[in-house]
């Protein structure tokens, strides 16, 4: 009971001394803060530094799990998106499509007509004409000439003629395909002035930038059609982040205009460069292939990863007062600097640490002995 009575006779004392200075002081609630904006330092005597027991340490990489929270946008590959331009220039005659409008592969889109188209079929038909004549005149010859009757420069002209003239038909054949003509089927009974343009893949129309009448040229893009089925997420990091990413990683995505579905991807392809704007770009596969978003879409995402590399502090270093973290930081034997701090991800005991505080001994156990050390120092 004495030893009670006296340790109850200390506490009564010790809460009447504070609450006597509370009163005289109130002003100074933010003393730490304002403290360190002066640089001002808690100076501790040999004594107090011994009783203090602090423990000194510098900051040091630490592998910690963390969320990396970056943007992106909803994306296709290349090959799902698809800039459609006439390869012979001609007027538009008709069109269906308006921006949205589904399309399958293989539908006729539009119809062009042009009197070049007319030249083509019939320059064409012509070669395979005189194709004929040459072909025969050349194994007329070459028998002719396996028996001597005639020269050999008859035989060569001969050759060299019909040589050229295949190459003329391959030619003007391979032009027939650009424009949607089909060499085999062609005849004097069915040339048209006109040709159809077909859907190259399935998907929707994102843009249309012709209309009835317009002529094109074959630099001008005439529909966009982009085809969804593989929908993936294009995220931009910064250059110091990408260095932590792994495939794999999962990531939590949602949209501005729906903030609580959250949709999930895993990481898949992280880009080897760095741009000018210390980006690199990532591709992530989604976990749900059915999401209806449209390529395009803005999204916020959160990337969990592994075993991040971060600059990090023993969480005990950390001393909190109005809402904000500080360190001490050794000044001389006997003096420490009360700093403000960010602070990041605490994992295992540690807390990441976003200021730089390279090369500076903190104090990372009984730190919160200083700070009550610097408060009473100012409001005495």
């Amino acid at each position: 009971m004495k030893y009670s009575t006296t340790i109850l006779l200390f506490t009564s004392i010790l809460l009447f001394s504070c609450t006597g200075k509370k009163g005289a002081t109130s002003d100074n609630s933010n003393a730490p803060i304002e403290a360190a904006a002066k640089g001002e330092l808690v100076t501790l005597t040999t004594e107090q530094l011994k009783n203090a027991n602090l423990e000194l340490g510098l900051v040091v990489d630490t592998l910690v799990q963390k969320l990396l929270k970056v943007n992106g946008h909803m994306d296709v590959p290349p090959s799902n998106l698809v800039s459609i331009s006439i390869p012979m220039g001609g007027y538009l005659k008709k069109t269906n499509l308006i921006p949205g409008v589904q399309v399958k592969k293989g539908e006729v889109i539009a119809v062009l007509e042009d009197p070049s188209y007319i030249d083509l079929q019939q320059n064409y038909l012509t070669a395979i004409s005189r194709l004929a004549y040459l072909e025969a005149d050349y194994v007329r010859q070459k028998g002719l000439n396996e028996s001597k009757t005639v020269s050999d420069k008859v035989y060569q002209a001969a050759k060299s003629d019909f040589e050229t003239q295949k190459l003329l038909v391959k030619s003007l054949s391979e032009k027939l395909k650009l424009i949607g003509l089909n060499p085999a089927t062609l005849t004097e009974e069915n040339i048209s002035r006109a040709i159809n343009f077909f859907a190259p893949i399935s998907g929707y129309v994102t843009k249309v930038n012709v209309n009835i009448g317009k002529y094109v040229s074959p630099t001008d893009i005439l529909f966009e059609i982009v085809d969804p089925s593989d929908l993936h997420l294009r995220l931009t990091v910064l250059d110091n982040d990408a260095a932590n990413l792994q495939i794999g990683n999962t990531v939590s995505f949602y949209t501005n205009s729906n903030v609580n579905e959250k949709y999930i991807a895993h990481v898949a392809v992280i880009t080897p460069n760095i741009t000018e704007e210390s980006t690199t770009d990532v591709h992530c596969h989604l976990v749900n292939e059915k999401i209806k978003l449209f390529p395009g879409t803005f999204v916020n995402a959160e990337v969990s990863l592994n075993n991040a590399k971060v600059k990090a502090l023993p969480e005990e270093a950390i001393v909190k007062w109005q809402n904000k973290d500080y360190v001490f930081a050794k000044q001389t034997e006997l003096s420490y600097k009360l700093i403000l701090v960010e602070t990041g991800v605490h994992s295992n005991g540690f807390a990441e640490i976003k200021t730089n505080l390279d090369n500076q001994q903190i104090v990372i156990k009984n730190a919160f002995t200083l700070l009550m050390k610097l408060k009473n120092s100012v409001e005495e």
